[in-house]
């Protein structure tokens, strides 16, 4: 595990002294280009995740489906260094933190909305599923690994949706209006994913097609209930379909 985690680090870490280098040469006031660069490196630290075998993507005909590896530690290491990355990020751009919406008033029904909206990502995949054989689509997960792949699965998709629902919806909703702003954010976020299905991997239009589908109800979560709500969407949904129990 230290092996694999180390490899990972030292091949993530030159591009991202890049852009912390550039991130801290910017003026205070360019709220765009510190948006850029922080999206570009989390795609850096995601997509990397790939070469190494971290996780595994493919597509039985036009359905996507996705596998962590078996390895609860590293998964648990992962999931904390994201938390970490996740939190640094938040603390030192206070000038952004009015961007950020966390959660609406009531809790129960942001818990709830957070739920379902996980829900209505996974529906159609599990319908799907139910035609393509287990094996056919990344095989059994152990159990000892699904405690660990939950926690991976809320605590890394919390940095991507401080970003992607935090910081760019919030941004673009100031100039755009809410609805504009969750479809924005919701484009932007399958954009993001362009290298992962094109030249990471080659599996193309479904990974943007699923992306585009689950940052439209991410969005969606986002705007009525908070960043939390929708990490939990993204998180479970993630958990679902990589835990191989549907």
């Amino acid at each position: 595990m230290l092996e694999q985690f180390m490899d990972y680090s030292l091949r993530i870490m030159p591009g991202i002294l890049l852009l912390i280098m550039a991130y801290l040469l910017l003026p205070k006031q360019t709220v765009e280009a510190r948006l850029f660069i922080l999206v570009l490196g989390f795609i850096l630290i995601r997509d990397a995740m790939t070469p190494l075998g971290f996780w595994k993507l493919g597509a039985t005909g036009q359905t996507v489906w996705l596998r962590f590896l078996d390895d609860g530690w590293l998964l648990v290491t992962l999931g904390m260094m994201s938390l970490i990355l996740t939190f640094s990020i938040v603390v030192t751009n206070k000038p952004l933190l009015n961007l950020l919406f966390w959660c609406g008033k009531g809790k129960a029904a942001s818990v709830f909305a957070g739920m379902l909206g996980a829900l209505i990502v996974v529906l159609p995949f599990a319908l799907i599923y139910s035609f393509i054989d287990l094996e056919e689509r990344g095989g059994a997960v152990p159990p000892y690994v699904l405690l660990p792949l939950l926690f991976m699965a809320l605590a890394g998709n919390f940095m991507e949706e401080v970003l992607f629902r935090g910081y760019l919806q919030g941004y673009f909703e100031r100039i755009s209006g809410p609805m504009k702003a969750a479809v924005i954010s919701a484009i932007l976020f399958a954009a993001g994913h362009i290298f992962l299905a094109l030249t990471v991997t080659d599996i193309g239009g479904p990974i943007l097609l699923f992306t585009l589908y689950e940052g439209i109800v991410c969005a969606y979560v986002r705007m009525k209930y908070g960043i939390l709500p929708s990490t939990l969407t993204h998180g479970l949904a993630i958990f679902t379909l990589a835990s191989g129990l549907i």
